[in-house]
């Protein structure tokens, strides 16, 4: 018996004659861990997950079956953008959000979460949101209520008071301040817990200064390195990853001692903290594209002068220090700070990333097993494999030639439901 019709009868007999199952066809399939092209693929998706992946060549659909056939097409997983603000809109920036209600951003995000699926992100990870708005998303997308990626959660960011994660835009009087600050190591485990209850499914931490705050800089150290100790250990206890957001080149050095997972922006890392990077394993998140959209777009938006200056001041530099660090084998994820620039336009990054010196399947490895391996979610995202989530992405043309095509997807899946198709 051939194996497609082996899984079925299988199924069959176990008493799952109701379950889903769907086969995939197109002209190609990209493995994205060794780079090699599958020719004539068939992938077969039972119940949301990947059952098989085959040669339609070698194999027989049962008749009646449902079948999307893809023809010149070339298949990839579903991508992963880990670092997202679902709730930002990119065109809304400096005092122009006092224009708005308080629910207004929760609206938002329903449709930012969309735009970003039919993009191909089939999985996010928003690190940061206001009034546990991320939270709120996820149950609504993982309910199936509304159509999204799906989204690992942040929550509130925890920094230092007076820091980039505190409110910085208000006088005294108005006592406007973060209700997640850090000014002391029990304090950070505190708000792990606090976070953790409610929603947070990673820790997000504000090591160092930054951008589109007001009265910071960004090569700020603003936790000390026992504080980031103190959140990373009792965020480990809970089972939970760490993301740090850290421009500085101390306090990217500091975050990496404290074990932190992920480091965000990582605009200023010198040459020990690229060292560092690579001993510990940590990831770096460089977002080396939105600096086109805020320098083109964020005076018209409301940004403030002051924030514009500093991002013309790290731009470039953040990108060649991606250079460096991928150049000396840092272990790079895709994480695009989509909000900053508009959702929906998150592969744009994949053709900055070549540009900056990494090969197309590098910067596709970025966005799909490295991002799964940081996530903790291995084997289960990020990899068209048996056991993984149906996510694939279809485009037309070869990502590995010409990366920019992944900027215009022609078909979309999520654990085996089509989004988009050609």
């Amino acid at each position: 018996m051939r194996l497609i019709a082996f899984i079925v009868a299988v199924l069959l007999l176990a008493g799952r004659a109701e379950a889903k199952t769907t086969y995939v066809t197109a002209d190609r399939l990209l493995d994205v861990r060794t780079g090699r092209m599958i020719e004539g693929p068939l992938v077969t998706i039972v119940d949301g997950k990947v059952a098989a992946v085959g040669s339609l060549a070698a194999s027989t659909i049962p008749a009646g079956s449902e079948v999307v056939s893809l023809d010149g097409v070339t298949l990839l997983p579903g991508l992963i953008d880990m670092h997202v603000h679902l709730d930002s809109p990119a065109d809304i920036g400096g005092y122009r959000g006092l224009e708005y209600g308080d629910r207004f951003w929760s609206v938002l995000q329903v449709a930012h979460a969309l735009k970003t699926l039919e993009a191909g992100f089939t999985t996010v990870r928003n690190v940061g949101s206001d009034a546990w708005n991320d939270v709120g998303l996820r149950q609504a997308i993982d309910e199936g209520r509304i159509p999204g990626p799906r989204v690992v959660t942040a929550a509130y960011a925890l920094g230092a008071t007076g820091g980039h994660c505190d409110s910085t835009y208000f006088p005294p009087s108005m006592e406007e301040r973060s209700a997640f600050t850090v000014d002391s190591p029990d304090e950070g485990r505190r708000r792990v817990r606090e976070v953790r209850k409610y929603g947070a499914q990673v820790i997000k931490i504000c090591a160092t200064g930054g951008v589109f705050s007001r009265n910071t800089e960004p090569g700020q150290q603003q936790l000390t390195l026992g504080e980031m100790r103190a959140i990373v250990e009792e965020a480990r206890m809970w089972g939970l990853k760490v993301a740090a957001h850290a421009h500085g080149a101390a306090g990217i050095k500091a975050a990496i001692l404290a074990g932190v997972d992920t480091i965000e922006h990582a605009s200023l890392i010198d040459e020990e903290g690229i060292r560092l990077a690579v001993r510990h394993g940590a990831f770096l998140s460089m977002d080396i594209y939105n600096t086109d959209y805020t320098q083109a777009e964020g005076r018209r938006n409301g940004v403030l002068e002051d924030n514009l200056r500093k991002d013309r001041e790290i731009g470039e530099i953040q990108r060649e220090n991606f250079r460096r660090a991928l150049r000396a084998g840092a272990r790079m994820v895709y994480g695009t700070d989509a909000g900053i620039y508009p959702h929906g336009d998150n592969a744009k990054q994949f053709a900055v990333m070549v540009r900056y010196g990494a090969t197309p399947l590098q910067a596709i490895q970025s966005a799909t097993v490295n991002a799964a391996e940081a996530l903790g979610q291995k084997g289960q995202v990020g990899e068209v494999v048996e056991g993984a989530w149906g996510d694939l992405v279809g485009v037309r043309g070869d990502p590995l030639a010409d990366v920019t095509v992944l900027e215009r997807p022609v078909f979309v899946m999520k654990g085996g439901e089509v989004v988009r198709r050609p």
